[in-house]
């Protein structure tokens, strides 16, 4: 039977409640997720987790809005996820979940130096692997994205994977939004690609 995968997008400190970009009702996406896997981890034959590795000595190719330029929180950004730092590092729910289960939980870095939404636009940092020819060569079953935010790169690496002809779904309650009033016309447009929202 071919695998499932797991993609848990960018649940990190930034993009939480108190963060430099925090989505609301991150922290609470980040148990829930965390408690999933728990229950339904040995369901996928791979667990990604992504970040957010940004450069902090330039604006990583204006993705993030220079002084005095304000972000418009559509093509620019706060600075955030700078790697290295305590807002780039995962939610303690799910640095828990990563310490629980090893290498099952693999860790996958993106937007060093340039504007990153899509997870397949990342590396596997513990095998070298492309994300991208992952999911296009793996013959997966389905894929499951979750994380934030949903209609940034959860949005993105959703559509990204059934480019690659992977089935995909979102996990609705495994995701927030950063414009929640844009949750109908993302999910007519998650649907047209070919996207599960369950």
């Amino acid at each position: 039977m071919p695998p499932r995968m797991l993609i848990i997008v960018d649940v990190q400190n930034d993009f939480c409640e108190g963060g430099a970009l925090g989505v609301e009702g991150g922290g609470a996406v980040a148990s829930r997720i965390a408690e999933h896997v728990r229950e339904h981890g040995e369901g996928y034959g791979r667990i990604l987790v992504s970040q957010d590795w940004h450069r902090g000595d330039t604006d990583n190719g204006g993705h993030f809005a220079v002084p005095p330029a304000e972000p418009d929180f559509s093509e620019t950004w706060p600075v955030h996820c700078v790697a290295g730092t305590e807002g780039a590092a995962l939610r303690t729910e799910i640095s828990a979940l990563a310490e629980e289960l090893g290498e099952r939980l693999e860790i996958v870095q993106k937007g060093h130096g340039i504007p990153s939404y899509s997870v397949l636009e990342g590396t596997v940092i513990a095998t070298g692997e492309r994300v991208d020819r992952l999911i296009a060569d793996g013959g997966w079953e389905r894929i499951d994205v979750v994380g934030l935010a949903y209609d940034f790169c959860v949005r993105a690496t959703a559509l990204g994977s059934v480019e690659h002809g992977a089935p995909v779904r979102v996990l609705r309650d495994l995701t927030a939004a950063v414009h929640p009033a844009g949750i109908p016309s993302l999910e007519q447009e998650l649907a047209a690609a070919g996207v599960e929202v369950v």
